[in-house]
């Protein structure tokens, strides 16, 4: 009988000697921090925004899109200075440790990538300190309905054409902030009047007036004016919003408008 312990002996003792857990070595730390980086963990990809320090001007309005496709878009505008919009767009890539960014445009400016803001980082890639390192940060705008500037830019399906050179850009803006009140233009006239959001995105327009100015061209705001007696749904998708009737084709289309 004795004979049968040894050998079950042996067994156990290397049993127990596999399931020894052995300590992590720092590479290996290493190792799995990288699984986890900026790159494969974040939803990176969106709009981010901010006015960015200028020596000579008020500030210069930057607002940089980051595509899933590794593409950019950015724009941005001289505060107080020219009513000239920028634009620059290209490609980008991510540094090996995926947590900064480089554009490759001219300037093959830098970004460190964060939970919905990054940082724009200065010619050496590193963070700039001191008392505007606040303002090198830009933060990603959240898709939302209210507090942001919509221009329309279809309706019925069809793609609308204003005056441009009289500055009359139909547009709709929300502020819940102020009672749930509805502003905008229509196109010729602005308009005003109140808004309720119900469940399941659910919106409705009410108590709406306009000025009375009489343009050549009307057709446009009549059938905007009509679209907000209608709608009563709306939905977003990143930077456009539309208008809609129950589950009909869209009545309005809209897009946000950063530098209004």
């Amino acid at each position: 009988m004795k004979t049968l312990y040894i050998p079950i002996i042996i067994v156990a003792i290397i049993l127990a000697s596999c399931n020894v857990k052995k300590p992590v070595t720092n590479s290996e730390k290493e190792q799995m921090v990288d699984l986890h980086n900026s790159m494969n963990s974040l939803d990176w990809n969106g709009t981010y925004q901010a006015t960015l320090p200028c020596a000579d001007c008020e500030g210069i309005k930057t607002v940089l899109t980051l595509n899933n496709d590794l593409t950019f878009i950015k724009k941005y505008k001289y505060l107080s200075k020219l009513d000239t919009i920028f634009e620059d767009k290209g490609s980008f890539s991510w540094n090996k440790t995926g947590q900064i960014i480089t554009l490759n445009n001219n300037n093959h400016e830098q970004y460190f990538v964060g939970e919905n803001r990054i940082w724009k980082l200065d010619e050496n890639g590193n963070k700039i300190s001191g008392n505007l390192a606040e303002m090198y940060i830009l933060k990603k705008d959240i898709a939302q309905l209210t507090d942001r500037h919509w221009n329309l830019i279809e309706l019925n399906g069809k793609k609308i054409e204003y005056n441009k050179k009289a500055g009359n850009q139909p547009y709709i803006i929300l502020r819940p902030d102020e009672e749930n009140k509805v502003y905008g233009n229509a196109g010729c006239n602005r308009f005003f009047g109140s808004f309720e959001l119900k469940e399941g995105n659910g919106i409705t327009f009410s108590q709406m007036g306009a000025t009375k100015m009489y343009c050549s061209s009307m057709e446009i705001e009549d059938q905007f004016l009509k679209v907000l007696n209608t709608a009563d749904n709306y939905s977003i998708n990143g930077d456009t919003m539309t208008l809609n009737k129950a589950r009909m084709a869209p009545l309005a289309k809209f897009e946000v408008a950063y530098f209004n």
